[in-house]
């Protein structure tokens, strides 16, 4: 089971950004959430799955703007955040920035 923890809170707190589209963005950090769960990896195919997640967090720009809203500010530090907890949540050491450095947000 997947680590208790709050995702992307100041995302859902504010209503500029769709609780739909913050859903799509928790499931797709829960997905590399559960892959930890299992403990077989090494530092390199954790950067690698941060790498596939944050690919498709980027995908998911074009909804957002579709839906009056935009992976800015608020959204940019909820993410982060949502991900350095995931990270310390399972004692992996990857500095925040290159964890989500395939970001185009």
């Amino acid at each position: 089971m997947t680590k208790e923890m709050n995702y992307l809170v100041d995302m859902y707190r504010d209503l500029y950004f769709p609780d739909f589209l913050v859903d799509k963005m928790k499931a797709t950090i829960e997905v590399f959430a559960h892959y930890l769960e299992h403990g077989a990896y090494t530092e390199e195919t954790v950067q690698q799955k941060l790498d596939e997640m944050t690919d498709k967090l980027n995908e998911l720009a074009e909804e957002f703007e579709e839906n009056g809203s935009q992976i800015e500010t608020v959204a940019r530090e909820s993410i982060a955040d949502t991900v350095f907890l995931v990270l310390k949540a399972y004692n992996i050491d990857i500095d925040i920035e290159e964890a989500i450095r395939n970001r185009d947000w």
